[in-house]
This record gives structure tokens, C-alpha cells and sequence, in this order.
């Protein structure tokens, strides 16, 4: 893996966005969709259009489900993704865990200084984070855990580490060093927090409620560091959020007093939509 060490990195990515992008002849992108849908074990039943429809591997990563195919639990918290759930527990002296051994500062990952999550940071004291791991085979559509506005959005750039087993469990605070998206969600439980965590050959990472919001823009550079929303954008729980453009990581905070207990089954395979906490607000 020395070869992760000396790579550009977010070069490479900006570049695996650009090509997995590029619409190919009808004949072409139909045999090579079937042939990574095979590869990866891609259930096509479920995506919105038939396997012949994407025009390009980067639509077949980033497509969309057909109505109903992930029913939204009734419960006040569902899963934000198809995934595995890695890594939960409560936040103790402001730190979370990324593997045995390794931690990271709740501070540094969520980039509070000069931004709307100064003033909530305190919420996540005593709280609970839960690390949401996208591998190829699943749907990279990241949906809202919880209904409530959306008041902030905040691109922090960074590093773009491979976010699998090898660098989770070998590159020190990986979760707050790899570029991240923070959307700051206003509920009646408290601030929660839903961070997009890049990765290598994550072209890109978008939300579904702002155009403007686009990562790894590798020569124009992002726009803004936060852009907070006058008119909150109100969202429903199980409403799409964002798409990662390739799989990668979602984690999510929610503040102290929400999450009564933490399920400790292991490994934990996760879809959208799906309730899996009692809450005790």
C-alpha cells in the first residue's frame, strides 16, 4: 500500500469522476453496465430505470431506486444509507472512535471554528455518532435520517484517503482529514449532524437540495467554506440528501439524550429508510 503514500490522490479522483462520466455509444455502455452490475452483484430489479438505460458507469453508481423499493420506517430515526454500519457509540470527551485505537476529535471532524457548529457543539457531549460504510455493490444515494430544516451546509477540504478496512484502521483521524460535507439538520430532538466523507475515486459528492454544493472541484476550487440558508430547506426523514459519485462514508451525530441505547450486533448491514433506535425524546 506504499503506493497510496506517493499517489496524488485527489488528482486521481478528480479524474476516475471525469471518465467513470463519460456517455458512451449505445452498444458500449450497455455491455460494460451489465458487465460491473455482474462484478459488484448490483441488484438492477431495484434501480428506477432498466440496466440498458445508464450511459455511463458513473450512472450506474449513482442511480436511483424505483418508489417504494425502501419503505421509510415509522420510527423517529432511519438509516441514511444502503451500508454497512461500522463503527456507533456514545461521544466521551469529544471524541469518536475510527478503529480500535484510533479516535478523532468531534471538533476538528465537524470544522466548527467560525461556523454554525460552534454554538451546537456542546449538544454532542454524552451523545451518539453512528459511521455508515457505502461499498461498491450499494446504492450511493444518502437519504435524511430525521425530519427538520436544513440550516447550513459547510464544505471542508482536505485529503481524499481510501476510507476501507487498510486506511481505517492505519491512517490516523482518516474521518477528519479526508474532505468532508457537514449538513447541519434542525430537529425537535436537538441539532444532528450528517457528514459526507470523501474517499479516493470519489469523483464527487453532491446534494440533493443545492446545485451548488459540488466537491473535489479540482482546478475551479469550492465556492463557499458555509453557506447558511435564510429560509431553513425543510426535509423529511428518508428524503435524499446528497449522492456520493462512487461509495464512500456517512457518519452522523445526534445530540445527548436522543439515542437511549446502541444495538451491539455485529457485523450490521443497513438500507434506507430502515428504524433501528428507541429514542428517549
Amino acid at each position: 500500500m506504499f503506493i497510496l503514500w506517493v499517489v496524488p490522490k485527489n488528482l486521481l479522483s478528480y479524474l476516475v469522476g471525469l471518465l467513470v462520466h463519460i456517455p458512451l455509444p449505445a452498444p458500449l455502455s450497455t455491455w460494460s453496465v451489465q458487465i460491473f452490475a455482474s462484478y459488484y452483484n448490483i441488484n438492477m430489479e431495484e434501480a428506477e430505470h432498466p440496466i440498458e438505460n445508464p450511459r455511463s458507469i458513473g450512472e450506474l453508481f449513482t442511480r436511483r431506486l424505483k418508489p417504494g423499493v425502501r419503505p421509510v420506517s415509522h420510527e423517529e430515526i432511519v438509516h441514511p444509507a444502503d451500508s454497512e454500519l461500522t463503527t456507533r457509540g456514545f461521544i466521551e470527551n469529544e471524541t469518536m472512535l475510527q478503529a480500535k485505537g484510533k479516535t478523532y476529535s468531534v471538533s476538528e471532524f465537524l470544522n466548527v471554528e467560525g461556523t454554525i457548529g460552534k454554538q451546537h457543539l456542546n449538544f454532542f457531549q454524552g451523545g451518539a455518532y453512528f459511521t455508515y460504510y457505502l461499498c461498491p455493490t450499494d446504492y450511493h444515494r444518502v437519504h435524511s435520517p430525521v425530519s427538520g430544516k436544513i440550516l447550513s451546509v459547510i464544505h471542508i477540504p482536505g485529503a481524499l484517503w481510501p476510507v476501507n478496512d487498510w486506511s481505517v484502521n492505519r491512517i490516523e483521524r482518516l474521518f477528519a482529514i479526508n474532505e468532508r460535507v457537514v449538513v447541519w439538520i434542525e430537529t425537535q430532538m436537538g441539532p444532528v449532524a450528517v457528514v459526507f466523507v470523501g474517499a479516493t475515486n470519489v469523483g464527487k459528492m453532491t446534494m440533493s437540495f443545492d446545485s451548488e454544493v459540488v466537491t473535489n472541484r479540482f482546478l475551479q476550487g469550492q465556492r463557499f467554506k458555509e453557506k447558511r440558508y435564510g429560509q431553513p430547506i425543510e426535509i423529511q426523514k428518508g428524503e435524499e440528501l446528497g449522492t456520493f459519485h462512487m461509495g464512500s462514508t456517512v457518519v452522523v451525530l445526534y445530540p445527548k439524550g436522543v439515542i437511549s441505547e446502541i444495538p451491539e450486533k455485529r457485523p450490521w448491514k443497513t438500507q434506507v429508510g430502515e428504524g433501528f433506535l428507541e429514542t428517549s425524546s
